[in-house]
């Protein structure tokens, strides 16, 4: 597999084998966590699942799904009995995962819905949320011990789903954002995602002059009627994590594009939506 054009000398960690995995090098300096991101490889799924999908609601044989927990829990460390997996709806929603809620979306039925994000400090329990080209971002306090992990795609990011995980950490566990260390992890890149003149008002309007600056781009120079736009939702992340007053210096994000890489992750928008999940695992130890 050629995987030459990902940059590890910068921002992330390839784990290869029978089952790879991502993992990021600013979250791997803090020795009270486990943390990583899948890829499309090394799961028992087949046809446009193939092979490490997990996602129970694309269509896939459930059996397979359990499976491929089963096979990144062993990569990971982490047991699927103590996963709690969100059902997203693309809200800013975020729910405190404790101890009753472990298995909730892979080994057992959830008693929530409409989750976009999860908040721990209790150890053993892991977060786990689904991508196939939104945005991830994981969070952790390494002085309250505590952690976040929020699904961000761009209703997600436009409305701020990173600085209600942020409130929530502060309010539930005394978090100073100042202390928090934050990874923005593989999603689709600015390249990638082009999106029409309604999205990019919203941007515009939440945004302001940041908006400018780095975030929202003419698709092409030469459409003066600006009817396609290109947005950079590593970059909006960003500026969502240094609003909620986490410092620059704290922050990391991803040089991984999962539409330019569909032969590694499960990306929406190059499949035309006939594909498999990525997820996103954070826990405490």
């Amino acid at each position: 597999m050629n995987i030459n054009y990902i940059n590890f000398d910068n921002t992330t960690t390839f784990h290869g084998g029978k089952v790879p995995y991502f993992t990021f090098k600013n979250l791997e300096k803090l020795d009270f966590l486990r943390h990583g991101f899948s890829t499309r490889l090394g799961g028992v799924s087949n046809g446009v699942f193939s092979s490490m999908n997990l996602n129970f609601t694309r269509g896939d044989d459930r059996a397979s799904v359990e499976r491929n927990f089963r096979l990144i829990g062993e990569a990971l460390g982490i047991n699927p009995e103590d996963m709690v997996y969100a059902r997203q709806t693309h809200t800013t929603n975020v729910m405190e995962a404790g101890y009753e809620h472990r298995g909730m979306g892979v080994t057992k039925e959830r008693s929530f819905d409409d989750i976009d994000g999860f908040v721990t400090n209790k150890p053993g329990v892991a977060l786990v949320t689904t991508y196939a080209d939104c945005v991830p971002v994981f969070l952790a306090d390494p002085v309250r011990k505590a952690i976040g992990l929020a699904h961000s795609g761009w209703r997600g990011t436009v409305k701020n789903i990173t600085k209600e995980t942020v409130r929530m950490m502060v309010s539930l566990y005394g978090c100073k954002p100042s202390d928090m260390v934050a990874f923005v992890g593989p999603s689709i890149c600015r390249g990638c995602y082009e999106v029409g003149a309604d999205v990019a008002k919203e941007f515009a309007a939440a945004y302001g002059e940041m908006v400018f600056d780095g975030i929202l781009y003419p698709a092409d120079s030469n459409n003066p009627d600006g009817e396609k736009y290109r947005i950079d939702l590593h970059r909006a992340n960003e500026a969502n994590l240094l609003n909620a007053g986490l410092k620059q210096e704290n922050i990391g994000i991803t040089d991984v594009c999962t539409c330019c890489n569909p032969g590694l992750f499960f990306s929406h928008r190059a499949s035309k939506g006939l594909r498999g999940g990525l997820c996103g695992f954070l826990q405490i130890k």
